[in-house]
């Protein structure tokens, strides 16, 4: 059994990197220029740049699934390395914004519930024959698959209070 849940646990990451390879690829090919104007200007200034980590987190839910998509973005040449930080921190403050909120007012949302319905969207994209289309459905599929394969990690991966061993 121990087996199977590592491969399953693999199989998970596996399904990570892939979304994340397939959503870089279609960020890239969808903005191109425009998306290096547009993080530059927001990463080039500290606060903004920290202030704009805050919101996408608290949107998201996830401050690993935006360091996943800024390490996607240091690696496609969008960002700088010392650009990106600046959006990390406010992406993990963010999270522990975000975490207060929900302690405090117990309002959550499960964004479990939006992905089928942004693949459902974003499969006749794949088919169209407009360019931009197409490698926005990429994006979006790829974007859903990098957050199945989180909550899949999460699933899969022992919890240590349960299994010490």
């Amino acid at each position: 059994m121990n087996i199977i849940r590592f491969l399953e646990f693999l199989g998970s990451v596996g399904i990570f990197i892939y979304g994340l390879k397939i959503m870089s690829e279609g960020l890239q090919k969808v903005a191109g220029q425009g998306l290096q104007k547009l993080f530059s200007v927001i990463a080039d200034n500290r606060f903004l740049g920290f202030f704009s980590g805050i919101l996408i987190t608290a949107l998201i839910q996830s401050s690993s699934a935006i360091t996943v998509m800024l390490v996607s973005f240091v690696n496609l040449g969008v960002l700088s390395l010392t650009q990106s930080i600046g959006v990390i921190m406010g992406a993990n403050i963010g999270t522990t914004l975000t975490s207060w909120i929900v302690a405090l007012v117990g309002f959550t949302f499960d964004m479990t519930h939006v992905f089928l319905p942004i693949v459902g969207l974003a499969i006749p994209l794949l088919f169209s024959g407009i360019r931009k289309w197409k490698s926005l459905g990429e994006f979006l599929i790829g974007f859903c698959l990098l957050f199945l394969g989180l909550q899949l990690m999460k699933s899969n991966f022992p919890n240590i209070s349960e299994h010490p061993e």
